[in-house]
């Protein structure tokens, strides 16, 4: 679901104390456009390369999962917890998905296009530690489908009227 599974550094009341963070993209404007897509429920999936989870040793997310949504600040805004996950060939990625995505992708070529720019970015492949791994029909991808159950209140800042 997230690029950071990371435990967050947040304010956060102590029952979500242990819960990771999900994190979409690094924080700006990108982030926050797709946590805007999450809260009104536009963005209901989203996917990363199994080699994401075996290079870094993450365990795979599983049905039941709960996390905390972060946005560019830091800010937990809601609690997502995850409906679905599969494994499957890039090449088998449906239109379902794409559209479930809620980005400006409708269909799986679509999608495709997006995600592999990407994953084939300087950037992307600078955090793996053979960056030549390709991108194939073959190449593996976790599909995963959240909902957020809940909505997090940011606490007022020193000084603020709330």
């Amino acid at each position: 679901m997230s690029d950071d599974t990371t435990r967050p550094s947040l304010l956060l009341p102590s029952e979500y104390a242990d819960l990771p963070k999900a994190e979409f993209m690094a924080p700006g404007p990108e982030r926050d456009r797709l946590v805007r897509l999450i809260l009104n429920g536009t963005k209901t999936a989203t996917a990363a390369l199994l080699i994401d989870y075996t290079e870094c040793g993450d365990p795979l997310p599983r049905i039941g999962d709960r996390s905390i949504l972060v946005d560019s600040d830091e800010h937990g805004v809601a609690m997502l917890t995850t409906t679905d996950v599969s494994v499957v060939r890039l090449a088998d990625v449906t239109n379902s998905h794409a559209l479930a995505e809620g980005e400006v992708d409708t269909t799986a070529a679509q999608w495709r296009r997006t995600h592999e720019a990407y994953w084939n970015s300087a950037e992307y492949r600078s955090y793996f530690a053979d960056p030549t791994f390709p991108v194939n029909d073959d190449t593996l991808v976790v599909l995963e489908r959240f909902k957020v159950t809940e909505r997090l209140r940011k606490k007022p800042q020193e000084g603020s009227m709330a």
